[in-house]
């Protein structure tokens, strides 16, 4: 089903979701069914799978050369949304990014996701290779998350990449795209960054999933400027626990965001990270609630597949 199928059968009740790193290459699925196990009793509609691009490692041969050998630290976004559905009977929404891809290659995986009946993808530009100090596109791929998701409405309209395809069979994904509630970090102001979500939906996305944020008024301002300017596709909320103390520097520098002055302080006078873990759950019980009551469709939960901290406020909401 459509995530805007869900959001309309919920006849205006908040739902949960929740988004999952695929296990890093070498491991199994277990660590995905441990992490699903534990969340299924909120019975989620949709359940997110990040897709990580291909990054460089320095392989030294016996010579003393260096060769740089491209890999992927977490394949198989395909194959596990593919047992998610299976084992879980819950709707999985695949990440679809543009480094690390072709355009034919894109085009495949949409081909993939299509026979496997997943109805819905998320479409994103993806963030920079390790070690690259801007976001550089794969030869033959897309720079824009503009131009992935032009290829998913496409193929929606039955329009594949080669002309000389015959007959092509429409797909029928729902689309949706990133909004960022406190602006996307390599937007020169917000009325910009916002101008090109709006072309987004204009293009065809069908609901948002926002960064993560910790100040609900972020959110709640960022909704009411997309209805007054004419969006009106669900808006979800993406929502995290801080968990630790080293978390009030990497997130801001990871994800660009503000870090509220009195949470930040509170984190501050913790002595240990339960202590933080506490304070974290608090704070986020508290977002829930707000948002709950100011209408947010979707709380989705980046649980990075530890989903404990994620249970314990999920088990106060529900």
């Amino acid at each position: 089903m459509k995530i805007v199928d869900h959001i309309k059968n919920a006849n205006g009740k908040t739902l949960f979701s929740f988004e999952l790193l695929p296990p890093a290459k070498g491991q199994g699925i277990q660590s995905i069914f441990k992490t699903m196990d534990e969340l299924m009793e909120f019975k989620p509609p949709f359940i997110d799978v990040t897709y990580h691009r291909e990054d460089y490692l320095y392989k030294q041969h016996v010579s003393g050369l260096l060769e740089r050998v491209a890999y992927r630290k977490r394949p198989g976004t395909v194959a596990i949304c593919a047992a998610i559905m299976n084992k879980y009977k819950v709707d999985a929404v695949p990440h679809l990014i543009c480094g690390g891809f072709t355009k034919e290659e894109t085009e495949n995986a949409l081909i993939d996701l299509n026979f496997l009946g997943i109805d819905n993808v998320l479409v994103l530009r993806g963030d920079a290779r390790k070690g690259d100090p801007d976001f550089v596109p794969t030869p033959g791929g897309h720079a824009y998350a503009t131009e992935l998701l032009q290829q998913v409405v496409d193929m929606n309209s039955g329009k594949y990449l080669h002309e000389d395809i015959e007959s092509s069979a429409k797909t029928d994904f729902c689309i949706g795209v990133a909004g960022y509630p406190e602006k996307h970090f390599e937007a020169p102001n917000f009325n910009t960054d916002f101008k090109w979500l709006k072309k987004k939906v204009e293009m065809g996305a069908e609901f948002i999933v926002t960064q993560m944020f910790f100040n609900v008024e972020k959110y709640k301002e960022f909704v009411t400027k997309c209805r007054d300017h004419g969006i009106h596709v669900p808006i979800i909320p993406g929502l995290k626990p801080l968990t630790t103390k080293r978390q009030l520097i990497t997130l801001p520098k990871i994800f660009h965001l503000d870090i509220p002055e009195e949470l930040s302080e509170a984190v501050e006078n913790c002595t240990t990270n339960a202590d933080v873990r506490q304070v974290g759950e608090e704070w986020l019980v508290e977002q829930c609630k707000e948002l709950i009551k100011f209408g947010a469709p979707v709380l989705h939960f980046y649980t990075m597949s530890n989903p404990g901290p994620t249970k314990k406020i999920v088990e106060r909401l529900a």
